[in-house]
């Protein structure tokens, strides 16, 4: 009776802190949701031409011609969603492969999925002479699994050994320079025909509208669904690759899904939005802080992190300058280098 007591009050500890660490997490939740709505109307109001809320809340329920709605609805309304559609690939693309590679210095842009998708773009664009996203989106997506996969196997992951994470890192960033360095030799060549495109090189979100952004939306979708599908085994994965197969996890299987998963999302980002970086860095490590290392929670909490982020980037970019804008790519890579670095210098970088 006395051993049946003691493992019950035990039990009854065990379970008060998870449930804290639960209420925790969706106060969290919800806390970054309210925050994100106020930045999409923030958003809405800051640009060339400061809008009140008052103009901005009737412009979105009611119709008219003036100049402001004229705004709102083909200029700042477009970015925007584009924003919260971009956001979130990016973000979880970078938790993913942060996850899989147990690599907290991982993000698609670093270990060059980004670049490789905008070097199959600039391929498209410039050799090609394809100038819509529907034909250039086929080329992100193979730039991007090619580019990860040539990474992983270049850093060591066709041996017996899995690829360290400082091997994965140094073989993206060369990867990175490399295809970075093609891309800018092809924009040269055609100058042509990137003219239109120098805004998307170092990631933007203007210039550009609704019609291009539901050709990427399915495979975004699809990204997003496939990562919170591997995501319990990826805490499994967290412990090893030995205790995960003990326990039940199919490794390869886990691996090639989420493979697909970060090619959809960073590919598909990147054909709308460029090759924008550090948001996959960024956001996973901020959440991991807060909630811990639990792959559900922070894939979650990506969704709606990575857009806020992506979207104040945006705004600053417009008021930074007294007149045009600098592209929200410049501006996540002037905040997400210093970070980089903090991260490096840590000897201890939060858990995965």
């Amino acid at each position: 009776m006395a051993a049946n007591f003691q493992q019950k009050k035990g039990v009854e500890k065990n379970v008060k802190p998870i449930t804290a660490l639960r209420l925790q997490r969706i106060i969290g939740l919800v806390f970054a949701l309210f925050l994100l709505v106020g930045v999409v109307f923030l958003s809405l109001m800051i640009g060339a031409k400061p809008l009140s809320f008052e103009v901005v809340w009737e412009a979105l329920f009611s119709s008219s011609n003036s100049y402001d709605y004229t705004i709102i609805h083909e200029s700042r309304i477009p970015r925007t969603i584009i924003a919260l559609t971009v956001g979130p690939a990016f973000g979880l693309a970078g938790a993913v492969i942060q996850a899989l590679t147990r690599n907290p210095l991982a993000d698609p842009g670093i270990l060059g999925v980004n670049a490789g998708a905008a070097f199959a773009v600039a391929l498209a664009v410039g050799i090609f002479s394809i100038s819509s996203i529907t034909g250039y989106i086929w080329f992100a997506l193979t730039g991007a699994l090619l580019a990860t996969m040539a990474i992983y196997f270049i850093s060591g992951g066709a041996g017996k050994k899995s690829p360290t994470p400082e091997q994965i890192t140094l073989a993206g960033v060369a990867m990175a320079a490399a295809l970075d360095g093609i891309t800018t030799a092809l924009s040269l060549m055609n100058s042509r025909a990137f003219a239109g495109m120098l805004n998307w090189r170092v990631g933007s979100l203007a210039r550009k509208g609704l019609e291009d952004l539901w050709p990427i939306t399915p495979f975004i979708i699809v990204g997003i669904l496939l990562a919170f599908m591997i995501a319990p085994a990826l805490n499994t994965i967290a412990f090893g690759d030995d205790r995960a197969s003990s326990l039940g996890v199919n490794v390869n299987r886990i691996r090639i899904i989420g493979l697909i998963s970060i090619t959809l999302l960073a590919g598909a980002a990147t054909a709308i939005a460029g090759p924008i970086v550090f948001i996959g860095l960024m956001v996973p490590h901020c959440i991991r802080w807060f909630i811990g290392p639990d792959q559900p929670w922070i894939f979650l909490y990506s969704l709606i992190v990575a857009p806020l982020i992506l979207l104040l980037s945006d705004i600053i970019g417009r008021i930074v300058m007294s007149s045009g804008e600098v592209p929200v790519g410049i501006i996540t890579g002037f905040v997400g280098a210093p970070i980089l670095l903090f991260l490096m210098r840590r000897r201890k970088v939060s858990g995965l």
